[in-house]
């Protein structure tokens, strides 16, 4: 029986908005990873069907399939396609689902799943522009439901979502200060501890330099500092800019194809996929979705949440981590520990490939046998990842 297996994984370090990485043009982040992943896996590119690339502002520098330019940037064959996909921020883990899909079917042998995001040179929501995204249906389905707002050219605020959250599970401010803080001493203990070392490819900078760490992490900061942010999305709300994701720039690239291909090429597999699914949930809270994600794809795993090892549930804001844990009774120990998002940053199209890459290590490092991935992303959706250790 033939399955999908991971043999390469890489990232950027991830740089925060306005820092290292803002004067890289995302084509070229792209084709940095695609390089390296190559070198470290010693796939010859020319061998590759296809490169599955996530992207969520698929406007400007972000345009024209992304996935193809940054082929021909990372100066592989002509012959070799690329995609892009938008999965919103789940982009480059359902890039990853359709590899594994892929080469499961027999249409391909070899494909490269990953993603990118320049959140600095193409700022979120520039491809909205002065449009409206959704149509008077949609609008009329949620009038009037709290967290809808009829004036806002983007009524579905993923901040407001996260409070939503928050007032459901009954989150106070401190409970989402001290997860966001973890994150960051978490992050800043695996940093120091050269655990993301192996999963790194430095990028060399204009300067002559080379941007070889993740930025985010703010070692500098407290409960007390976190207590004194606003918070933006309602007066008395919970949920600051300390207990969400930063914007980030970063990429992140994963080699998938089959036992028997990789043994023929002399490739060693590093995880089975063994369980893909994405899941849908309410639009307006938007970011719950991750809960029945987790539940489908351990009812098709045949597996209890138990039996999973380790957990990366993105960090998109506190409160997503936090349902999830409440839901699913996780063991909140097994929950992200190398740190998430709000530490390491969370670039939209690449998050996927990030946080999978940075799984896998961990689960390599710590002899885990099953690890989960899953994330919420706009418009209410959520993919889920089961792997195992090879």
């Amino acid at each position: 029986m033939s399955d999908a297996v991971i043999v390469g994984a890489v990232r950027t370090p991830v740089g925060r908005r306005a820092g290292s990485l803002a004067a890289v043009h995302p084509v070229d982040l792209s084709a940095h990873v695609l390089r390296a992943l190559a070198e470290r896996t010693g796939i010859d590119p020319g061998q590759v069907d296809d490169v599955i690339w996530g992207c969520v502002s698929q406007v400007g520098e972000q345009s024209w399939n992304v996935a193809r330019n940054a082929v021909l940037a990372a100066g592989w064959p002509e012959s070799v396609p690329g995609t892009t996909l938008d999965r919103q921020c789940g982009s480059s883990q359902q890039a990853l689902h359709f590899a594994a899909a892929t080469v499961l079917s027999g249409q391909a042998d070899l494909v490269v799943a990953g993603g990118v995001e320049s959140m600095t040179r193409v700022p979120m929501g520039s491809s909205v522009g002065g449009g409206m995204p959704f149509s008077a249906q949609v609008r009329d389905r949620y009038r009037g439901v709290e967290g809808f707002a009829d004036d806002e050219p983007l009524p579905f605020n993923q901040g407001v979502g996260a409070e939503l959250i928050a007032a459901r599970w009954h989150f106070s401010r401190a409970q989402l200060d001290e997860f966001a803080l973890a994150s960051h001493v978490k992050a800043a203990a695996a940093q120091d501890a050269g655990a993301f070392d192996p999963e790194l490819a430095p990028v060399a900078l204009a300067d002559g330099g080379k941007f070889a760490a993740d930025e985010g992490i703010r070692r500098d900061t407290s409960l007390a500092k976190l207590g004194g942010l606003k918070t933006p999305f309602r007066a008395d709300g919970v949920v600051t800019a300390g207990s969400a994701s930063q914007i980030s720039d970063g990429a992140a690239a994963l080699a998938v194809t089959t036992s028997e291909w990789a043994s023929r090429h002399g490739l060693r597999p590093l995880a089975r996929v063994h369980t893909a699914v994405v899941a849908a949930d309410d639009p307006v809270a938007m970011l719950t979705a991750p809960i029945p994600a987790t539940a489908k794809a351990l009812r098709r795993a045949g597996l209890g949440i138990e039996e999973i090892g380790v957990y990366e549930v993105n960090e998109a804001f506190a409160p997503v981590p936090l349902a999830w844990l409440a839901e699913t009774e996780a063991d909140p120990e097994r929950l992200n520990p190398r740190g998430g998002a709000i530490a390491l940053g969370h670039p939209l199209g690449a998050s996927g490939a990030r946080i999978m890459t940075t799984l896998l290590q961990h689960m390599r490092d710590n002899g885990i046998r099953y690890g989960l991935q899953t994330m919420c992303e706009g418009g209410g959706m959520a993919n889920a990842t089961i792997v195992e250790l090879l």
